[in-house]
């Protein structure tokens, strides 16, 4: 794996438009897997709220919505678009589904994944709502897990910002 940073990859925001991640670039980006029908979806509350308070200060989420993990996100794009506003008010940057495993997994995954391991250095996101924070030079710093609500990762934030 040649990339040296998250600026090198695209995605699809979830009107289908194609974006370079480079357009985030000196931003401290906070990137989750989502999910609609899971336990951690009230996290939507959360990342938008870290959003609206530090986004004037550098911070992007970016949410990936992904149906992996027991069927939990199994709606269209737009579906899932209208869920996250109507339901959480969320108007930060939300991208088409992907898969964040397997041999489909979105290229950024993978990159991801593999810059900040999981528990006892595994590389699989176990579950929706793993949230992985970048540093304003496109360094993956750190990976959390579901378990993990976003006010608990404000202070790393903080520290990047």
């Amino acid at each position: 794996m040649s990339r040296q940073s998250i600026y090198d990859f695209n995605a699809a925001d979830i009107r289908g438009e194609e974006h370079s991640l480079d357009e985030f670039r000196g931003k401290v980006l906070l990137i989750v897997n989502t999910a609609s029908k899971c336990g951690f979806t009230p996290q939507f509350e959360g990342l938008q709220s870290l959003y609206v308070e530090l986004k004037e200060k550098g911070l992007e989420v970016l949410g990936f919505p992904c149906n992996q993990f027991r069927n939990q996100d199994p709606a269209d794009d737009k579906a899932i678009s209208e869920f996250c506003s109507l339901n959480y008010g969320v108007d930060f940057p939300m991208f088409a589904k992907i898969d964040v495993n397997g041999p489909n997994a979105h290229p950024l995954f993978e990159y991801l994944k593999h810059s900040a391991k999981g528990l006892l250095g595994s590389e699989a996101v176990k579950w929706n709502f793993t949230k992985f924070l970048v540093n304003r030079d496109g360094e993956v710093v750190r990976r959390y897990p579901p378990t993990t609500k976003p006010s608990a990762i404000r202070a790393d934030i903080e520290a990047l910002l």
